[in-house]
């Protein structure tokens, strides 16, 4: 009897084993895009956002340059919404202090769109908290060829 459940207990590891590995790729759990940040060498808070996006579990790679406003003019950023850094994932463009959670949003759902955006730089932003200042209320902008609109609201980190 004992062999028996030994060769049963065999036969369901390897079934198991060959199950995992043969899993189709597209079917496993997704890993998450690498975020590539466009910024100014001497920005700071580019850097608060980009460990933001690390500690969501995205990989970050982060490209320094001077000449960050071409780039925005390059992927169609309209100026009304710009911000102090530019990133690039899973197709799209992501201005500014977007939260990580809205990013993900973003992907799951896939808008046609350009990007997000959260225009100017709000306290309590990710890569913008201060100390002791109430974080404001600001809105993530869905952009693109239908022109903007309101895709998420947060204070701070928090969605409203």
């Amino acid at each position: 009897m004992s062999s028996l459940l030994s060769t049963r207990r065999a036969i369901l590891a390897g079934l198991t084993t060959s199950v995992i590995v043969g899993y189709p790729h597209h079917l496993r759990a997704q890993t998450l895009p690498t975020v590539v940040v466009t910024k100014d060498p001497s920005c700071g808070c580019c850097s608060g956002w980009a460990d933001h996006i690390r500690a969501a579990g995205f990989p970050v790679e982060i490209r320094e340059t001077s000449e960050v406003n071409r780039l925005k003019v390059k992927l169609g950023l309209p100026q009304a919404l710009a911000s102090c850094h530019t990133a690039e994932v899973g197709g799209y463009v992501v201005e500014g202090h977007v939260p990580a959670d809205a990013i993900k949003r973003l992907l799951s759902e896939k808008p046609q769109a350009t990007g997000l955006a959260v225009p100017g730089m709000p306290i309590g932003s990710p890569g913008m908290e201060v100390e002791g200042a109430a974080p404001d209320i600001y809105e993530v902008v869905l952009f693109g060829p239908r022109g903007p609109a309101t895709f998420a609201r947060y204070q701070g980190l928090r969605a409203l």
